[in-house]
């Protein structure tokens, strides 16, 4: 296994230089969609091929994904429980009405940092970071937000930032 990412360092980092990336990411949306999306996809690429999630896992320690219905019933299912006995007893309502998991981290990050319900996971978890995506403009607030919590989403940015586009 790879070294263990320092999340301290990490999160000190990212927060040392939050407003010159969203200034950066914010100034994406008045480039060539296209050229955005293809630096951003070599880039996951390129940064994942280095930097393996197994030795983070922030995501899984500090945010919830979305639950949806269809997330909901799979999850439950591979725990075998009833889909309204799961909500109940992992899930809450957030300000935007979503389902949200009540607790971080994350109930099912087990201590390696890997995942109880890996195969039946959330949309939202199989997405993440979201930086392999179409459309990545429509996103710079999210991926913005990302750069705090995922460090291969900030060494994406930081090597973008390199680019002319």
């Amino acid at each position: 296994m790879s070294e263990l990412i320092d999340l301290d360092a990490f999160r000190e980092r990212a927060k040392r230089i939050s407003a010159a990336n969203k200034k950066f990411l914010t100034s994406l949306k008045n480039k060539d969609p296209r050229k955005v999306d293809d630096a951003f996809h070599q880039l996951h690429e390129e940064v994942f091929e280095e930097i393996d999630c197994l030795t983070c896992a922030n995501c899984c320690k500090t945010t919830s994904p979305i639950f949806y219905q269809t997330d909901i019933e799979r999850v439950a299912k591979a725990l075998r429980m009833k889909p309204g006995d799961f909500v109940e007893t992992y899930l809450r309502i957030d300000e935007d009405n979503d389902y949200v998991l009540k607790s971080a981290p994350c109930p099912f990050l087990n201590e390696d940092n890997t995942c109880r319900v890996y195969e039946s996971r959330p949309k939202a978890c199989r997405e993440y970071p979201h930086t392999d995506r179409k459309k990545m403009i429509q996103i710079m607030d999210l991926t913005f937000k990302n750069t705090l919590v995922c460090p291969a989403v900030l060494e994406m940015v930081e090597r973008l930032k390199k680019i002319n586009l």
